[in-house]
């Protein structure tokens, strides 16, 4: 089941490291350790309530967000849920402007 998520841009909203955004390649059997692909990691976002309502509906206020830059990859070992993305949502969350210091 959890193989239907690879290769597919999602949300993976984690326990203590954080939320990102980007292409999941890898899922360990028990579902806690991703491998994600040219991610981004969501450091805040405006515009939606939820990564629920991120991974639907994208943001309404891209401008307010802080998305760092794109990475080649992050494994992530604290896994709570991994949300597929809309279309519309990958368009919205792609748009966002690199947030650097």
């Amino acid at each position: 089941m959890l193989n239907e998520l690879l290769g597919k841009k999602c949300v993976v909203r984690c326990d203590r490291s954080g939320v990102y955004f980007g292409t999941v390649t890898k899922i360990s059997d028990d579902g806690k350790l991703a491998k994600i692909e040219n991610v981004r990691m969501t450091y805040y976002w405006d515009g939606a309530a939820t990564t629920l309502q991120m991974s639907s509906d994208g943001v309404s206020r891209p401008d307010n967000c802080m998305f760092t830059k794109v990475v080649g990859s992050v494994y992530v070992t604290d896994v709570v849920a991994i949300l597929p993305c809309t279309e519309k949502a990958i368009s919205s969350l792609s748009g966002v402007k690199e947030w650097k210091r």
